[in-house]
């Protein structure tokens, strides 16, 4: 049918299986089985590629789950270095295109290409370039969508999943989106879609001709517009650049932190800081890759009752060197004088992150001229050639 995109200047990018397509593209053993990337069997699923995804396997269920649903499938641990430094090279491709790229998280962004469109052509033929180029450096896939606005371009890809292209001209906004559930549009959760279900309002076309007005009064003003809106294509956000850090929820900005859950609960302190002793390292590699720092330490323990608290500790200065910030975490353990409690899960956090060239270190009279902020660098050189698991603390070996 010819290139329709010219009045289409949203992309929305969405990686395809992302943890688990680069978990396994250097694994051909591993390409025609269902595969799960996930923390062991009292985990949760992060991340399932498309055969397992066929039994119903889905991020976010509990490991057990997804087990009883596909026993046949192969458990990979997930290695977050690699999915970091994949996700930062795939959003530089996106740059080099566009400086409007908003990230949403480590396997999705939306592009705004007005800009692009006399040097690199059509958006569609963008949309093609950037799966070539990602395809090409990677090993991984990406789907596309390509409209007039976010909403729709975020659909769009949905609808191109795996490993395609959908584009919606602006003519043809409203036969793409009336078929479908309302549940479907961009920013409806599921409380919002069963309430528009209660009333009737089932798919996006029924909220589309029920006057404004009166869906006003049915969910309010605001919501209400907002969902006319969404419901006609017609809104009208603009794309923010910006980025986001690699993992650990919070505000994606400010903070980075890993947790995990333990095979079995414990109440061995050994055990238990030799988890956090791995945690921090590999929050510490992250931040420095990203070249942030941070003065804020925190971490969370849960028990076996799954009560959960956290405790934090602010630091003089920022940081990102490994000993440090794992030397606050302890104390913050040792803290709270959980002698005999039994935990299900540790994690270590750090807030407050600032780019790390704008932090000046106070010279400590007598200290070494070369110290762990040196050690740390010299073990992200060897790790970035020979893997995550070339150097590591001598607790961790067992």
């Amino acid at each position: 049918m010819g290139d329709r995109s010219s009045a289409c200047s949203i992309l929305h990018v969405d990686m395809d299986a992302f943890y688990a397509s680069v978990a396994t593209r250097d694994r051909p053993d591993l390409q025609d089985v269902p595969v799960i990337v996930g923390g062991g069997h009292r985990g949760v699923v992060l991340s399932a590629n498309y055969l397992a995804r066929q039994y119903g396997v889905r991020s976010a269920m509990p490991n057990t789950r997804a087990r009883r649903l596909c026993p046949q499938a192969v458990v990979v641990p997930p290695d977050y270095d690699l999915f970091g430094q994949v996700s930062s090279s795939v959003m530089e491709n996106f740059r080099r295109v566009t400086p409007l790229v908003e990230v949403l998280s480590m396997d999705e962004a939306f592009l705004d290409v007005r800009g692009s469109v006399r040097r690199l052509g059509t958006p569609l033929q963008i949309a093609e370039q950037l799966r070539a180029t990602v395809h090409d450096e990677q090993g991984v896939t990406c789907s596309v969508g390509v409209a007039s606005s976010v909403s729709v371009a975020k659909l769009a890809s949905r609808r191109a999943k795996p490993d395609g292209v959908v584009v919606v001209p602006p003519e043809e906004v409203t036969s793409f989106l009336h078929p479908l559930d309302v549940g479907e549009l961009y920013g409806v959760g599921e409380k919002t879609q069963a309430m528009l279900h209660r009333l009737g309002l089932i798919t996006v076309g029924d909220v589309a001709h029920t006057p404004l007005r009166t869906l006003q009064r049915a969910v309010g003003e605001g919501l209400g517009a907002h969902l006319h809106a969404l419901a006609w294509g017609t809104d009208r956000r603009a794309i923010v650049a910006r980025n986001v850090s690699a993992f650990g929820g919070g505000d994606p900005d400010k903070s980075m932190g890993a947790q995990e859950t333990f095979g079995r609960d414990t109440d061995d302190r050994e055990v238990i800081l030799r988890e956090m002793l791995r945690l921090t390292a590999k929050v510490t590699s992250r931040m420095r890759v990203a070249g942030v720092a941070g003065r804020t330490v925190a971490i969370t323990v849960r028990f076996a009752d799954f009560t959960t608290i956290t405790r934090s500790r602010t630091l003089p200065e920022a940081t990102d060197v490994t000993q440090e910030i794992y030397r606050t975490a302890t104390g913050l353990y040792d803290a709270l004088g959980l002698q005999r409690a039994r935990l299900r899960l540790v994690g270590v956090r750090v807030e407050g992150l600032v780019p790390r060239g704008t932090v000046h270190r106070q010279l400590v009279l007598g200290e070494r001229e070369r110290g762990w902020s040196d050690a740390d660098r010299a073990v992200d050189r060897v790790t970035l050639r020979f893997g995550s698991a070339a150097v590591r603390p001598a607790s961790l070996l067992s």
